[in-house]
């Protein structure tokens, strides 16, 4: 926990409160083992309906642009107060890359041995990968992704081109002796509703016969389910009126589902179609292997 103090901050008493819901907030997720970024913690409060009654606009909405502006700077000043721990919350969009460094050679192969890994789904009927809209979400995926042995990848909204046919190349090899399945989280919006078309048509187009884009979030179903808080939809969207005709013009975002919810999704949607029984032989048999090199390690 870092609650660093780096100018004095004594919020008022509404601005306290939020400071506190947000801390039992970000204290929840991390015991779960879950860091969150700004936006997600957002979403909690107005899931949670934490912000005060003088926050809703013109249409008695507190989900709206100025209630996050406010929130950002109550957070900010409360960091830089030294009320909420720096790190605490995310930004997973930026971060610095830099070489990895050792001790000693035992030290390395300790660590090659908790990293060595056998591909455990070279054996199963259907290639899976998890593709999520936004790069801010990338976390969540980073937090189910590897330990189920599947590929995962943040799009940054409409994927380009380049992307699109490095994926299709990469799925037509699979294709040769399997199926191939993308499963697709994304916004409830005119555009995130929409990706899910533009993904397959261009996959399509660049020759893979039998791939399947499947979106798993985010529905009507599961908005009815989890309640999570609505925004205007985009009439700016030149996919809005299309959209408004079958859904209104109200949007969701994925954000504001709890991720243990989309973790517990996806974990669900791999596993229904997996033959865990053969990947468990490998899973075995890389322990095995992990022991070997520990054995290694020892002897140094």
């Amino acid at each position: 926990m870092a609650k660093i103090a780096y100018k004095n901050y004594q919020p008022q008493s509404a601005n306290a409160r939020i400071l506190g819901c947000s801390n039992s907030i970000i204290e929840e997720f991390q015991a779960d083992s879950f860091d969150v970024t700004l936006r997600q913690l957002y979403y909690q409060m107005i899931a949670r309906d934490l912000f005060p009654d003088e926050w809703k606009d013109d249409e008695g909405n507190k989900n709206n642009p100025k209630s996050y502006s406010k929130f950002k700077a109550i957070i900010g000043n409360g960091r830089l107060g030294g009320l909420v721990d720096w790190d605490s919350i995310v930004d997973r969009t930026r971060k610095l890359n830099r070489n990895s460094h050792w001790e000693t050679p035992a030290e390395l192969i300790r660590a090659c041995a908790k990293q060595f890994r056998l591909d455990s789904r070279k054996d199963q009927y259907i290639y899976i990968e998890v593709w999520v809209e936004k790069e801010a979400m990338g976390g969540v995926l980073q937090s189910v992704c590897p330990g189920l042995d599947v590929p995962y990848f943040a799009c940054k909204g409409y994927d380009s081109l380049s992307m699109i046919w490095r994926a299709a190349m990469r799925f037509k090899q699979e294709e040769e002796s399997r199926e191939v399945v993308v499963l697709y989280l994304g916004d409830h919006d005119p555009s995130g509703i929409d990706m899910v078309r533009d993904i397959q048509h261009r996959l399509d187009m660049f020759g893979c016969e039998s791939t399947v884009v499947q979106k798993i979030a985010l529905s009507m179903e599961q908005i009815r389910e989890h309640q999570p808080p609505p925004s205007p939809a985009k009439i700016t969207d030149s996919r809005y009126e299309s959209y408004q005709r079958l859904y209104g013009d109200q949007a969701w975002e994925l954000d504001a589902l709890d991720p243990r919810t989309l973790v517990k999704l996806i974990t669900e949607k791999v596993a229904e179609i997996t033959d865990q029984e053969k990947r468990d032989v490998i899973l075995q048999e890389q322990e095995e292997c992990r022991g070997r090199l520990r054995k290694v390690a020892e002897s140094l």
